[in-house]
């Protein structure tokens, strides 16, 4: 399934071979393309989906296979520690130990600052920031124990880096997810498991769907982005697939900004 370590930090994975991969929140968007883009190299894939989102999972499912990969869906609120556990004894039971996880479960419901009341907060840090902190603690442990290294990435967002007016609950999240892999790098670097964070910018998902159906807007977000368009989410979906490969392996604890020059750009 895949090679050995190298030493250090690198987890030297095998291009080529067919790998173990979990993507988290892979019913839609960021985490359905990136599903999609492992199956086209052969890869077992895991979709994990919440509650609710059956219908997009197996859609998700038939995509991976049609790409030339196996999908394993499991559903799972990577919210509740009781559901990963599940997951990860299901995937361990099923495939063995992770090549490669991808934390992409990720909510925002966009909210003024005065409105957000505490229910709403809980939910957001705890799907978006507990969710990658139980998903990985749950599934790196048999990473190193199988002792052939691996890589752990984590979808964070440009908001790490800036803030925004309804997205103070969200904002947050994202700027701990970059630090949690910062962290994470140093605690599973020397297993051979490297950690880096994605930032995506505008990119076209659900999550953002009041702005790209908006064209003043979308206009807005051209003039701004010097690569001339949003991003959709195969943008994302080819650099998570790129930190994968044995080239990256001297990548660690790295935030990975993916906005088409946006953050830049300050005319």
């Amino acid at each position: 399934m895949s090679g050995g370590m190298s030493g250090g930090v690198s987890g030297d994975l095998d291009a080529g071979t067919c790998r173990t991969v979990l993507v988290t929140g892979a019913a839609r968007g960021i985490g359905r393309a990136t599903a999609a883009r492992f199956g086209r190299e052969g890869a077992r894939v895991v979709v994990n989906f919440p509650p609710g989102e059956r219908e997009y999972a197996e859609q998700t499912g038939a995509l991976v296979r049609e790409e030339g990969g196996t999908p394993l869906l499991v559903e799972a609120d990577v919210a509740d520690p009781a559901a990963v556990t599940e997951m990860a004894a299901i995937v361990h039971a099923t495939w063995g130990p992770l090549d490669v996880l991808v934390n992409n479960a990720g909510i925002c419901p966009f909210a003024d600052f005065f409105d957000i009341d505490v229910e709403l907060w809980d939910r957001v840090q705890h799907v978006n920031l507990r969710g990658a902190f139980l998903v990985t603690q749950a599934f790196t442990r048999a990473m190193v124990e199988a002792g052939r290294g691996g890589r752990v990435l984590s979808v964070s967002s440009i908001s790490a880096w800036v803030g925004g007016s309804q997205q103070v609950h969200y904002c947050t999240t994202k700027a701990g997810i970059s630090s949690l892999m910062k962290s994470l790098a140093i605690v599973l670097g020397p297993h051979g498991i490297t950690c880096n964070a994605v930032l995506p910018g505008a990119i076209a998902t659900d999550i953002n769907k009041a702005d790209w159906t908006d064209q003043a807007k979308v206009d807005y977000f051209r003039s701004r982005i010097p690569a001339g368009r949003m991003g959709e989410p195969a943008d994302v979906a080819g650099v998570l697939w790129l930190l994968s490969q044995p080239e990256s392996a001297y990548m660690n604890g790295s935030d990975v900004l993916v906005d088409g020059g946006m953050f830049v750009n300050l005319q």
